[in-house]
């Protein structure tokens, strides 16, 4: 018996997809080999030696701004925006499971910014620490608040405005995904849970949380990965504070070295070192509630 020969088309759709899979990663694979060019290598290829030489002057600034304040700044606010993004996310899944008035203007008003131009959103928020900066310095001044008027500088800063323009932008993702997750979720399971006797908290924690597991771990490295890399929402809305990409964006007009490729290769590490984490965590809790189950069977 002879195996089917497959169609023209199909060879013509696979050279598609290969095309298209190599203009998707080609630039991170040309960017992760061109950073470890030698002490003479340029931006392009052909490469001049092979060495770590580029990511050890990374790590000693070569006189030019501190990476790590960034990169651990990045770190902090997006470990942080991820744990507000689920936890706001599956907060509201919960909400809208029950109609209530005003759910609908509350939803869109929520995803609104989707639409918005980030820059403009960012300008926005920037604004709004300004007026508030501008009132405590009206209070000060009025009611003579010494304290206030030497010690009081701004509100904008890394967690306040910067997480609110972060937030505004991974918040909107994780409702979504909540929604469609609940929209489909079948309300027996609580039923049994609560026909046996489980409180309201009981059923969410042990019957609720561990079936939209998966979706919750998606929510959270939407967080992280949307925080990470943003930039436009971070531009006007960070105050003195700097993150990864706005310090890659201002080396961008001044490194000529594969420095940069270096500085391009360590956040990628990050962004799918976070990912492998979350699920290889996922994967252990899955394996761990598999024998959990074996047991009580």
């Amino acid at each position: 018996m002879t195996a089917e020969k497959r169609p023209r088309s199909f060879y013509v759709l696979a050279t598609i997809f290969a095309l298209f899979v190599l203009f998707l990663y080609g630039p991170v694979i040309t960017i992760l080999i061109l950073s470890f060019q030698g002490p003479q290598g340029g931006l392009t290829f052909p490469m001049n030696g092979v060495s770590v030489h580029w990511f050890e002057e990374l790590f000693r600034g070569a006189g030019l701004v501190d990476i790590s304040i960034g990169l651990w700044n990045s770190v902090k606010l997006g470990l942080l925006v991820m744990v507000l993004t689920v936890v706001f996310s599956v907060m509201a899944g919960l909400a809208f499971r029950r109609r209530f008035r005003g759910s609908a203007l509350l939803f869109y008003t929520a995803i609104a910014s989707l639409i918005m131009p980030s820059i403009i959103v960012s300008l926005g928020i920037a604004l709004e620490f300004h007026i508030v900066d501008d009132t405590v310095m009206e209070i000060a001044d009025a009611y003579e608040v010494d304290w206030l008027y030497e010690n009081y500088q701004t509100a904008t800063g890394l967690f306040t405005s910067g997480l609110g323009a972060h937030l505004s932008w991974t918040l909107p993702f994780g409702l979504l995904i909540m929604f469609a997750v609940f929209n489909r979720f079948n309300k027996s399971y609580e039923e049994a849970a609560r026909d046996l006797g489980a409180t309201s908290w009981q059923t969410i924690r042990h019957v609720v949380l561990p079936i939209i597991a998966p979706s919750v771990a998606g929510v959270a490295l939407f967080g992280f990965t949307l925080s990470w890399d943003e930039l436009a929402r971070s531009s006007q809305a960070m105050g003195a504070a700097n993150t990864l990409p706005i310090q890659l964006q201002a080396l961008t007009t001044t490194v000529t070295t594969p420095m940069i490729y270096a500085l391009g290769t360590v956040t990628t590490g990050i962004s799918l070192l976070v990912i492998a984490t979350a699920l290889t965590t996922f994967f252990v809790m899955q394996k761990r509630r598999q024998r959990r189950a074996l047991k009580g069977a």
